[in-house]
């Protein structure tokens, strides 16, 4: 018997690609015969590490774990496939977030919400990131039974050694370091955190930066649209990455004095369990799965207004009795993200699948 892994897009370092490399080494570790198979791979991925999907044999015999985070061609191959079928809800982006910007990837993510509502009746089991996933897959019709289990996060990665030439380009300057980690998308609204730290920056501390930390397509009209703000509000202390090796972004977490994210569509959302591992006190928006995953480690905001965000960002920083307990309340919450925890409860969910189909 082989346990399957089949998801749309396998790209290097996002957060759903990880998880498929997490799961993978955990299958293998527990003995399964496993591969991954994808439709769109990423070349800078290793070699071996994942399979075009055209290249799939079928074996009757096979378990197909499906992650679904957006439109592909490869949910044809897993509704006719001849085996036992898991799939894995990562949730998908509202297409009208990237109307404005990008045709095509909303149209995707169209699609993507037409597949997951048209698989309802096809998963034996599902597994969802987050409640806030589980309910979503019920409320578009999903009747079999749902589990809930966080991203597997391989927290091994973060203790490498972060890329040093990045501290040492920023380190003891006396200035304050904001944060956000993810790639440059409409509905990780890094405007609003534009928007704060110019706030913060103008009127609290002028001694602070923002790094924004993330992909960003050269001919992406939102990044475009997001460089051209920070020059209209005169702010020389934004430094949009781009791309980045692992190393670079452990420096920055390194640096970081506080993690804002003011995103409006998360699954789960990685990023701010990193900053719980970074000991990064952490300020997020209350959307989706955010303030799920957060559960208190951290402040969570009701009101995007960037007078509000600015006042958060001081308190994390100035207020050292806040910002210790709010580096106390992430480090008890990471515990629920314990990769061997986690990985267990993956394993304990498929050997019962099995068992039982």
């Amino acid at each position: 018997m082989r346990v399957v892994q089949m998801l749309p897009t396998m790209a290097y370092g996002d957060a759903v690609g990880n998880d498929t490399i997490a799961l993978k080494d955990a299958l293998e570790s527990a003995g399964y015969e496993t591969e991954i198979y994808a439709e769109n791979i990423d070349p800078r991925l290793p070699k071996g590490t994942v399979h075009s999907y055209s290249e799939y044999g079928e074996r009757p015999e096979d378990v197909i774990i499906y992650h679904m985070s957006i439109g592909s061609n490869i949910g044809n191959t897993v509704r006719h496939a001849n085996a036992k079928k898991i799939v894995v809800y990562h949730n998908v982006t509202p297409a009208h977030f990237f109307e404005p910007y990008n045709k095509n990837l909303a149209n995707l993510c169209r699609t993507g919400i037409e597949e997951v509502k048209a698989f309802a009746d096809v998963p034996d089991l599902c597994i969802a990131d987050s409640n806030f996933n589980r309910n979503d897959l019920m409320h578009l019709g999903y009747k079999t039974d749902i589990k809930v289990l966080p991203i597997l996060i391989k927290f091994e990665d973060y203790a490498k050694t972060p890329e040093q030439s990045v501290i040492d380009q920023y380190k003891d300057d006396g200035y304050t370091n904001i944060l956000f980690t993810g790639r440059i998308a409409p509905n990780k609204k890094q405007e609003d955190i534009i928007s704060a730290f110019y706030m913060y920056k103008t009127y609290v501390n002028p001694k602070s930066r923002l790094f924004i930390v993330g992909s960003m397509d050269k001919k992406d009209e939102y990044g475009k649209k997001l460089q051209l703000y920070a020059e209209q509000l005169d702010l020389d202390d934004v430094i949009f990455t781009g791309h980045v090796p692992f190393s670079h972004i452990l420096a920055y977490y390194h640096l970081a004095d506080v993690f804002v994210c003011m995103s409006e569509h998360e699954g789960f959302c990685v990023p701010l369990v990193e900053a719980m591992y970074f000991n990064v006190p952490i300020i997020a928006y209350d959307s989706t799965a955010v303030g799920e995953t957060l559960n208190g480690a951290g402040i969570l905001l009701k009101d995007k207004d960037p007078r509000v965000v600015s006042e958060a960002i001081h308190l994390a920083v100035s207020d050292q009795k806040l910002r210790k307990q709010m580096i106390e309340s992430g480090k008890e919450r990471l515990k629920d993200f314990d990769n061997d925890r986690i990985k267990k409860q993956f394993l304990d969910i498929l050997s019962e699948f099995i068992a039982n189909h």
